[in-house]
């Protein structure tokens, strides 16, 4: 199984998945400026046409894109780590909080906030919708410790786009229940060890680009 990935992206849901399950898979870092696969230099478009992370090769050489998508064949493929619900209405749940992971805080607010190249009125448009979105993922979170019952690829999802907070004057502390629970996540270790990992992959990607 392959994951390609790009430090400090959405993708990384995918490796704290892959680190929860304890599952074997090659990580395989992409150049998402140059669209580049770093390894070797290679067309990432012959990969994605969309040029995005993460993709997902799987042992039978299928790919698979779109996060959600991906982090639910991680869970399903790796039943043991109870990554999500089989079946019912918290299947449902997961899917609700998926999707507003996906839609609500990373496409609508963060990537605009995070975008050198978004016009200011797209910029405002996100910091005025931010806390809508954020005050309601924590009413949700209030005397929670998970999305679910417990740890889910939602966390890890919802973790990963609450670590972008920090890089786009979001304060997290507004919203006392989703800065709690960005916090706790942290000190699992399957998200602490991918942040790190990833950061020191992310400084030493910046300082390729400093050096051309």
């Amino acid at each position: 199984m392959d994951l390609y990935f790009s430090p400090l992206s959405c993708s990384m849901a995918t490796r704290i998945a892959l680190y929860e399950a304890g599952a074997e898979a090659r990580f395989i870092q992409v150049d998402l400026k140059a669209k580049r696969v770093l390894s070797d230099g290679s067309d990432f478009f012959a990969v994605n046409r969309m040029g995005q992370v993460p993709v997902l090769r799987t042992d039978d050489g299928e790919l698979l894109t779109e996060n959600p998508a991906v982090l639910l064949y991680v869970a399903d493929r790796f039943p043991a780590a109870r990554l999500a619900p089989r079946d019912g209405f918290q299947r449902s749940r997961l899917l609700q909080w998926l999707s507003f992971a996906n839609s609500e805080l990373h496409k609508a607010t963060f990537v605009p906030l995070l975008d050198p190249t978004c016009p200011e009125g797209g910029k405002s448009y996100a910091r005025e919708k931010a806390p809508l979105r954020l005050g309601h993922l924590a009413q949700y979170l209030e005397g929670r410790e998970f999305v679910l019952d417990r740890f889910t690829v939602a966390d890890a999802y919802l973790a990963t786009v609450l670590n972008w907070a920090q890089y786009s004057n979001v304060e997290l502390a507004q919203w006392p229940a989703t800065d709690g629970y960005y916090h706790r996540m942290l000190e699992r270790p399957s998200i602490a060890k991918a942040i790190s990992e990833e950061m020191a992959l992310y400084k030493a990607e910046l300082a390729r680009r400093n050096a051309a």
